[in-house]
């Protein structure tokens, strides 16, 4: 089960093809604003391609291509890879611009969360944001994650959030009782 579908989204495996769109959204100055050093030059977006798509083949797990269910459009990324120089899995998302605000980010991390908790049986998910990345920050929390330090990752001071398995089995639990009532 490589590829996921939500209400509103396809999240499927980056290919080579998907290069100019991927670009597009890493050349854009204000969505890569907390992110790392940045808006990307081609070569930089290209490695990343090439590492995303190779992640995947190593450890059955890694970014998915957003792709909007209404145009089929790739708007942005969505997945679990590797923190910053360790063996912690790390939650990371990022979106064009034009579809801030609409609750898709937190709809891909639900996914990739369920993915990495049900399908890959990790233990524990990290995400780390710039402190000032307040929207990315109500995204861990929506999505069950606890904050729990601050950290340096990726050459910047960030604020570090989890969630274990466990907790997060006890969150889907409680959100299907609350349905069923």
């Amino acid at each position: 089960m490589l590829e996921l579908e939500t209400a509103r989204l396809k999240l499927r495996l980056f290919r080579l093809s998907d290069f100019d769109d991927l670009y597009r959204l890493y050349s854009e100055p204000e969505v890569m604003r907390y992110v790392g050093r940045g808006a990307r030059t081609q070569q930089e977006t290209e490695t990343g391609l090439l590492l995303m798509i190779e992640h995947w083949q190593r450890h059955g797990f890694g970014m998915w291509a957003l792709i909007d269910k209404n145009n089929d459009k790739l708007i942005g990324r969505c997945g679990l890879c590797f923190l910053d120089h360790t063996l912690e899995v790390e939650l990371g998302y990022l979106l064009d611009q034009y579809y801030w605000g609409q609750g898709l980010a937190t709809e891909a991390s639900q996914a990739a969360l369920k993915y990495g908790f049900e399908m890959v049986n990790l233990k524990k998910i990290v995400a780390v944001a710039k402190p000032e990345n307040l929207a990315s920050r109500r995204v861990m929390e929506k999505v069950g994650l606890k904050y729990e330090k601050d950290a340096y990752y990726y050459n910047c001071d960030v604020v570090y959030y989890s969630i274990s398995q466990k907790d997060y089995r006890l969150s889907e639990l409680k959100n299907s009782l609350q349905r069923l009532q």
